[in-house]
C-alpha cells in the first residue's frame, strides 16, 4: 500500500471496508495495488512514489538513530555530574567510556545459520502476534523499557510508513491501553504516571509521522513569538514585583523604603503597581494561546492516523471501563495524551524538536511555558494549588471548554483497520522479502526478556513462543558496543505455509466468483499498460482493444505478453458475458477510467508527501548532529578526566585538556588569543542575543585565549581601545555542567552565547592547538 493513511482516512475512501462482508474488497483493492505498483512501470507517478519510499526508509532509519543517540545522551547527562564533581570511580569512568564506543563493522561475529532461523521464526511471530510484545512491554521495568521500546518501536515495527507494520504495533497499543485500564484502581491516575506505558505512548509520537506533523502546525507559531525576544508576559507576582524592583533600583540607584526585597507572595500579589503589569500580560497571553489553540484546531486533518486511533482507544476503553464518567472526564484522559505526551514537550522545549534554530531567550522560553500550563489546564481539570496566579487565566480555559472538548471528541473520530490488516497479513504470507534490521543487542536483550517472563507469556508447553524460547535455550550475553553489529533479519513463520497464489487464498475466503477475479485482473492490467505506453488514454472513450493491440505488437517483451494476455482475457469476459463489444466495453472502460483519476490524483498526493516528509528528514537529520554534538563534549571532557586521573596517580601535576590531546604533566604555554569578530559568531549562531546596537557592532570583537588546559577567558574588544570592555573566566567544568541543566544561555552582559555551541567551538580551537 502505498500509505497506510489512505484507507483509513476520517472521511473514508470509496473503496474502504463498511463492513466484514464487504466480499470483494480484499481482492478488488489487491488487483489496484497492482496496477499502482507496477515494478516494471517507469511512469511519473511510479518515480515519485520510489522517492517517497525511499525518503520513508531513510527517516525510519534515522529515527532509531536519534532514538539511541538521545538515550547516550540522558545516560551521560546522569553520569557527567559525578565526574564533574570528582565522585566516579575509575571502574565506572571504564564504563561510561565504553558507553561511547563506536561500532566497528570488522568487529564480532553473527550468530551462526541455525539460529539466525530460530530468530527468524521468533521475530516473526513476535511481530505478527502483537499480544506477546503487549504483555512484555507490561512486565518490565522502567529501567528496561527504554531499550525494548527502541526494538518494539524502531526495529520490529520500524517502517513508520508501511501498512502492516503500523497496523500491528497499533493492535499492540490496543493490548497494552486495555491491560491498562483493566488493572486502574483509580480514575485519577490513568495514564498520567511515569510508567512504562506512558514512556511507550511518548516515544510513539516521537516516530516519523509525529514529528511531520509537529513541525507543520507549531513551527511557524513558535517561530514568530521567540522573534520579540523582549517581549515579558510573566504574571507570576512575586517574579513581576522582584523584576519592577531591580528595574527602579538600576534606574534611581536606590531602593524605596516601601519596596523591599523579599516579600511573601501575597504581598506581591495585592501591589498595585504589580497588578498594573500584570493586567494587560493577562490579555496578550490569553489572545497567543487561543492563536495555538487554533492552529491546533484547524489541523485535525493532518493530525497521524496512529495518533487519533490511540485517542478513540483511550476514550472507547474509559466508557466500557467507567460507565458513568462524563464526557469532560473522558475528554481530560485524551486531551492528557494528545497534549501532555504530544503538543506540550514540543511547545516548552522547541528546539528539542528542531521547530526553531536554537534555544529561545528567556522570555519568549517563559511564554512558551505559559502557553503550555495553559493549553494542559484546557485539557486537563486545571489545579491551582503549586502555581495560584495561574487562576488569573481561568478565563481562558472557561471560553475554550466546549470548544476543546468537541476537538478532543472528533481526533477519535477515525475508522478501524481490521479488515485491511487481514489483507495485509495474507500479503506478508506471500512476500519472500519480510526483514528487519535489528542489531546483537537488541536480538540477544529481547531474548533475554522473553525468557525472564516466559511463564507469564508463554504457560503452556505447547504453545509457539514456548516451542521456539525452549529451543533457542538461555539468551547470550550482551557483546561490547563495538562488537554490536547490525543483521538483516529475514523474517518468516514455521508454522503457517507460505502462500504462493494468494487471489486463489483470497477467493476462498471472500467467496469471490473466478469470474470476478478475471474482470478486476483485466482492469489491472489495462490500467498497468496504459501507464507504460505514452498518450495512451489521451482520447475517450478509451480504446481498450486499440490499447491492447498497441501493446501486444510493441518492441518491448514485457507490454507484449501483457498485450497478448489482456486481449486473450477481454474475449473470455466477453464470452462470458460480463462485458460487451457491442457498447464498447463501457463498463470496464469506466472503471479503468475511475483507475486512471485515482492514480493522477494519487501522484499529486505522493508528490505533496514527499515535499513534506523532506523538511522532516532535514529536521531529523539537524537533531542528530545536535545531539552528535552534544556526545563529543561529554568524549572529549571523558577524556581528560581519566587523562588527569591517570597523571595524578603517576604523581604529576592532573590538569584538564579539553580535547582529549593527552599532555605532559608539566607546566603548559597559554593557548591565543583567538580573534572573531560579531558578526562570525552571530552567523554561527553563537550569539543568541546582542545589546550592542547595530551600527557599533562592527567594531566589535571577540578574543578566546586558554591560559591553562581545561579553562578560557572569553574577552569582548572595540577597536581602537587596548584594555578589553569585559573578560569571562570559564570552567569547562561549569560549561558542561550548565549544557547538563539545559541551561543553554551564557550571559555575557552586552551578548548572551548559546552554551553547546561555545563548547564546539573551544573544542574545535583548542583540540587543534599544539
Amino acid at each position: 500500500m502505498s500509505s497506510f493513511t489512505d484507507p483509513m482516512s476520517p472521511t473514508g475512501d470509496s473503496r474502504r471496508l463498511t463492513n466484514r462482508n464487504t466480499n470483494r474488497y480484499s481482492v478488488n483493492q489487491l488487483y489496484s495495488m497492482a496496477a499502482e505498483n507496477d515494478p516494471d512501470i517507469e511512469d511519473d507517478l511510479s518515480r515519485a512514489q520510489k522517492r517517497l519510499r525511499d525518503l520513508k526508509g531513510r527517516i525510519s532509519a534515522q529515527s532509531k538513530k536519534n532514538f539511541v543517540l538521545e538515550r547516550d545522551v540522558r545516560y551521560l547527562d546522569s553520569r557527567i555530574a559525578l565526574l564533574i564533581q570528582n565522585r566516579m570511580a575509575l571502574d565506572e569512568q571504564n564504563e561510561v567510556q565504553q558507553h561511547l564506543e563506536e561500532v566497528d563493522p570488522n568487529e564480532g561475529a553473527f550468530p551462526p545459520e541455525r539460529r539466525l532461523t530460530q530468530y527468524s521464526n521468533l521475530f516473526f511471530l513476535l511481530q505478527s502476534e502483537p499480544r506477546h510484545v503487549a504483555s512484555l512491554c507490561r512486565l518490565v521495568s522502567l529501567v528496561e523499557i527504554d531499550t525494548l521500546l527502541q526494538t518494539v518501536m524502531f526495529t520490529l515495527y520500524g517502517n513508520q510508513y508501511e501498512s502492516r507494520e503500523e497496523h500491528l504495533l497499533l493492535t499492540m497499543f490496543q493490548s497494552v491501553l486495555s491491560a491498562q485500564f483493566e488493572t486502574a484502581t483509580e480514575f485519577g491516575s490513568l495514564l498520567r504516571a511515569n510508567t512504562p506505558v506512558s514512556r511507550m505512548m511518548t516515544t510513539y509520537t516521537r516516530r516519523g509521522p509525529g514529528q511531520s506533523y509537529l513541525k507543520s502546525v507549531l513551527s511557524d507559531r513558535i517561530n514568530s513569538l521567540i522573534e520579540h525576544r523582549d517581549l515579558n508576559l510573566e504574571i507570576n507576582p512575586l517574579k513581576v514585583y522582584e523584576q519592577m524592583v531591580t528595574q527602579i533600583e538600576e534606574e534611581t540607584g536606590t531602593l524605596p523604603a516601601n519596596l523591599p526585597r523579599g516579600v511573601p507572595p501575597e504581598v506581591a500579589a495585592a501591589n498595585p503597581d504589580v497588578q498594573a503589569i500584570i493586567a494587560p500580560r493577562l490579555t496578550m497571553l490569553m489572545e497567543i494561546a487561543n492563536s495555538f489553540l487554533l492552529t491546533i484546531i484547524e489541523s485535525m486533518d493532518t493530525v497521524p492516523y496512529g495518533i487519533r486511533w490511540i485517542c478513540k482507544q483511550i476514550r472507547s476503553l474509559t466508557k466500557r471501563k467507567y460507565p458513568d464518567a462524563t464526557d469532560y472526564a473522558i475528554c481530560s484522559l485524551i486531551g492528557g495524551f494528545f497534549f501532555l505526551r504530544f503538543i506540550n514537550p514540543a511547545v516548552v522545549t522547541p528546539q528539542a524538536y528542531m521547530l526553531v534554530e536554537g534555544p529561545p531567550a528567556k522570555h519568549p522560553r517563559r511564554t512558551l511555558t505559559l502557553i503550555a500550563k495553559m493549553l494542559q489546564n484546557l485539557a486537563n481539570k486545571p489545579s491551582y494549588a503549586k502555581e495560584a496566579y495561574m487562576s488569573s487565566l481561568n478565563p481562558f480555559v472557561e471560553n475554550n471548554k466546549a470548544r476543546i472538548n468537541l476537538f478532543l471528541n472528533n481526533l477519535c473520530e477515525v475508522g478501524d483497520f481490521y479488515d485491511t490488516l487481514e489483507m495485509d497479513q495474507y500479503m506478508a504470507l506471500s512476500k519472500k522479502d519480510l526483514l528487519i534490521h535489528i542489531t546483537l543487542n537488541e536480538l540477544y536483550n529481547t531474548h533475554q526478556l522473553l525468557m525472564q517472563h516466559l511463564n507469564v507469556l508463554a504457560p503452556n508447553e505447547k504453545q509457539h513462543l514456548r516451542i521456539l524460547l525452549d529451543e533457542l535455550g538461555p539468551a547470550p550475553a550482551q557483546v561490547p558496543r563495538k562488537e554490536n553489529r547490525t543483521l538483516d533479519l529475514n523474517l518468516f513463520s514455521r508454522w503457517e505455509t507460505p502462500i504462493q497464489d494468494i487471489t486463489t487464498a483470497l477467493m476462498a475466503e471472500n467467496n469471490v466468483t473466478q469470474n470476478e477475479i478475471l474482470y478486476m485482473e483485466t482492469k489491472s492490467i489495462f490500467v498497468q499498460l496504459i501507464r507504460s505506453i505514452p498518450h495512451a488514454a489521451e482520447k475517450r472513450p478509451i480504446n481498450l482493444p486499440g490499447i491492447a493491440e498497441k501493446a501486444a505488437t510493441s518492441r518491448d517483451a514485457t507490454l507484449v505478453r501483457k498485450g497478448i494476455k489482456v486481449k486473450e482475457m477481454l474475449r473470455e469476459l466477453e464470452e462470458l458475458k460480463v462485458v460487451d463489444r457491442k457498447d464498447d466495453y463501457k463498463l470496464m472502460q469506466e472503471e479503468v477510467a475511475a483507475e486512471l483519476v485515482h492514480l493522477g490524483n494519487l501522484r499529486e498526493k505522493v508528490l505533496q508527501e514527499s515535499r513534506s516528509l523532506e523538511a522532516v528528514y532535514k529536521t531529523i537529520c539537524d537533531h542528530n548532529n545536535y545531539l552528535r554534538s552534544q556526545l563529543e563534549q561529554y568524549k572529549a571532557y571523558l577524556q581528560n578526566v581519566r587523562f588527569a586521573a591517570d597523571k595524578g596517580a603517576a604523581g604529576g601535576v592532573g590538569v584538564l585538556a579539553f580535547g582529549g590531546k593527552e599532555r605532559k604533566p608539566t607546566k603548559t604555554a597559554p593557548q591565543g588569543p583567538f580573534r572573531y569578530t560579531h558578526a562570525q559568531l552571530e552567523k554561527e549562531g553563537i550569539i543568541v542575543e546582542s545589546n550592542v546596537p547595530d551600527n557599533r557592532r562592527p567594531n566589535i570583537y571577540f578574543n578566546i585565549s586558554s591560559p591553562t588546559p581545561g579553562t578560557f577567558i572569553i574577552a569582548l574588544h572595540y577597536k581602537g581601545r587596548e584594555k578589553a570592555i569585559l573578560e569571562m573566566d570559564l570552567k569547562i567544568d561549569d560549561l558542561l555542567e550548565k549544557q547538563k541543566d539545559n541551561k543553554h544561555l551564557l550571559d555575557l552582559e552586552y551578548v548572551q552565547l548559546n552554551v553547546p555551541k561555545v563548547l564546539g567551538l573551544l573544542n574545535k580551537i583548542f583540540s587543534k592547538k599544539k
